[in-house]
C-alpha cells in the first residue's frame, strides 16, 4: 500500500465493537471479575476506555476513579466528573495529596529543584521539558527544568542527571499511588483495573512501571494516539475532552506530552512511526508529509532510541533460568 496521510485510519465502529467484546470476555471470563475500575483524568485515553467499558459491561459495572493531587490542573477533575456523569457511571474522588506528603513526594522533588534554583519556593511552579525536537535539528536528547517565578519570570536550567532522576523518581510516587488506589477499589468490589495507556505511551516508554503501567488489561495499548482519537469521535465524547491537548498533569507548571517526552506532535509522529514499522523509506514518508527525508530519519532515530532506552519498563520481573 502506498504511504499517505490516511494510513492510520481505521473502522472506528468495528474496532469499538471488537474491543467491547474483548473487554467483556477478559473481565468476566478470563479474570472472573464482576466489573471494571478505571482511573479517569479528563484526558482522551481514559475517557475512551471508560466509554468502552460502559458499552461492554453496562454502566452499573464501571466505577470511575478521579485522583487529583496538589499539582493537578482543576480542569482535569472537572472534565473527569463531567465525563462520568455523561456516561452515567458512579465515580469517586480520591485526593492523593496526603499520601504523597507521607511519601515525601513534594519534599524530595523540591530538594532537587532547589539545588538548581535555590530561590524555588511554594509560590513557584516548575516543569520538565525535553530539549530535542527531531523535526528541527539533530540534537542530543537532554532535559530542561523550567521554573516560573511568582513575578512571571522564567528560569531555565539544563538538568544534570542526578537532579533529573530525583525529580522524576519523586514525581513517580503520583502514578504509583494512583495504581494502589485503583487496586484498593477493584479488590473491594471484585473488579478489574482497566489500563488506559495507548501504543505511543506503552511502546515508547511514557509510563511509570508499577504505576500507570499497572493494570489487569490494557484494551487500547495497540492503538496509536491518532487512532484513539478516531474512537473518541465515534463514541461522541465531549469536545472539551477530545480537543484538549494531552498533558502530563504531573508538574505544577502545565506541560504537554509533546514538550515533556515525545518531541513531535502525534499527528506527525504516529505516521512516521507507522512508516518505520513498515520499513517505508524515509524519502517516501517525507513526500507524503511535506517533510524532508532528513527530518524523517531524525524521527526514526528518536523512536528507536526511546524504544531501546525504555525497554526495561516493558520487561516482566527477571527470574532464575530453569
Amino acid at each position: 500500500m502506498e504511504f499517505n496521510r490516511d494510513c492510520l485510519k481505521i473502522d472506528a465502529r468495528a474496532e469499538c465493537i471488537r474491543l467491547e467484546e474483548l473487554i467483556k470476555k477478559q473481565i468476566m471470563g478470563k479474570l472472573k471479575r464482576g466489573g471494571a475500575v478505571v482511573g479517569i483524568s479528563g484526558g482522551i485515553d481514559s475517557s475512551v476506555v471508560a466509554a468502552l467499558c460502559v458499552r461492554a459491561l453496562g454502566k452499573d459495572r464501571v466505577l470511575g476513579l478521579i485522583m487529583p493531587e496538589n499539582d493537578s490542573s482543576p480542569d482535569s477533575q472537572r472534565l473527569a466528573e463531567e465525563l462520568a456523569r455523561g456516561l452515567g457511571i458512579d465515580y469517586i474522588v480520591e485526593d492523593i495529596t496526603p499520601a504523597l506528603d507521607g511519601f515525601g513526594c513534594y519534599r524530595r522533588r523540591d530538594e532537587a529543584i532547589k539545588r538548581l534554583v535555590p530561590e524555588f519556593g511554594p509560590d513557584y511552579k516548575a516543569k520538565i521539558t525535553i530539549a530535542s525536537k527531531p523535526l528541527e535539528s539533530d540534537s542530543i536528547n537532554f532535559f530542561k527544568l523550567i521554573v516560573e517565578a511568582p513575578d512571571g519570570s522564567i528560569i531555565s536550567k539544563r538538568m544534570p542527571l542526578n537532579e533529573y532522576l530525583q525529580i522524576v523518581a519523586a514525581s513517580n510516587f503520583k502514578q504509583r499511588t494512583r495504581m494502589a488506589m485503583l487496586y484498593y477499589h477493584a479488590e473491594r468490589l471484585n473488579r478489574a483495573v482497566v489500563g488506559t495507556g495507548n501504543k505511543d505511551e506503552h511502546e515508547l516508554g511514557f509510563f511509570v512501571k508499577y504505576g500507570d503501567g499497572g493494570a489487569d488489561l490494557k484494551p487500547i495499548s495497540h492503538l496509536y494516539k491518532v487512532q484513539v482519537c478516531q474512537l473518541a469521535r465515534f463514541l461522541k465524547l465531549p469536545e472539551n475532552i477530545t480537543g484538549r491537548a494531552p498533558t502530563t498533569d504531573t508538574y505544577s507548571a502545565e506541560v504537554t506530552q509533546t514538550d515533556f517526552f515525545f518531541g513531535v506532535d502525534f499527528e506527525i509522529l504516529d505516521l512516521i512511526w507507522y512508516g518505520l514499522n513498515d520499513s517505508i523509506p524515509s524519502d517516501e514518508v517525507a513526500r507524503a508529509l511535506d517533510l524532508t527525508a532528513e527530518q524523517v530519519d531524525r524521527v526514526y532515530k528518536d523512536i528507536k532510541q526511546k524504544q531501546r532506552t525504555t525497554e526495561y519498563l516493558r520487561l516482566l520481573p527477571l527470574e532464575p533460568e530453569a
